[in-house]
């Protein structure tokens, strides 16, 4: 799992990553995002609220690491959302998080 922290970093050096709640609903509404990483400690509403907006443009939602863990993946403060803006870095996650995707248990 630490690969999916590097990737993190290297894609938030890359500027392809947005974080927080008011950064990924941006991303979201603009359909930039092809993956959201929302961490395990938020709230169930956070979890709720953008799960719900994520599945709304099919973009897959991981449950994974802390709000620590992610936002010094990234070289932040704790985080409880971030969007990945790149497909490549996006896929290159979700072959590290395999089934751990959030939209697809709901089906």
């Amino acid at each position: 799992m630490d690969k999916v922290f590097a990737l993190l970093g290297f894609a938030q050096r890359s500027g392809k990553v947005v974080s927080g709640e008011q950064g990924v609903a941006s991303a979201l509404h603009r359909d930039k995002v092809h993956c959201l990483i929302v961490a395990k400690d938020s709230s169930q509403n956070t979890l709720r609220k953008y799960s719900a907006k994520a599945a709304a443009q099919n973009v897959p939602v991981y449950l994974f690491g802390t709000k620590l863990e992610l936002g010094q993946a990234i070289g932040k403060a704790q985080r409880s959302l971030i969007a990945v803006l790149d497909s490549g870095f996006a896929r290159a996650i979700e072959l590290e998080l395999g089934g751990q995707n959030l939209s697809r248990e709901k089906d």
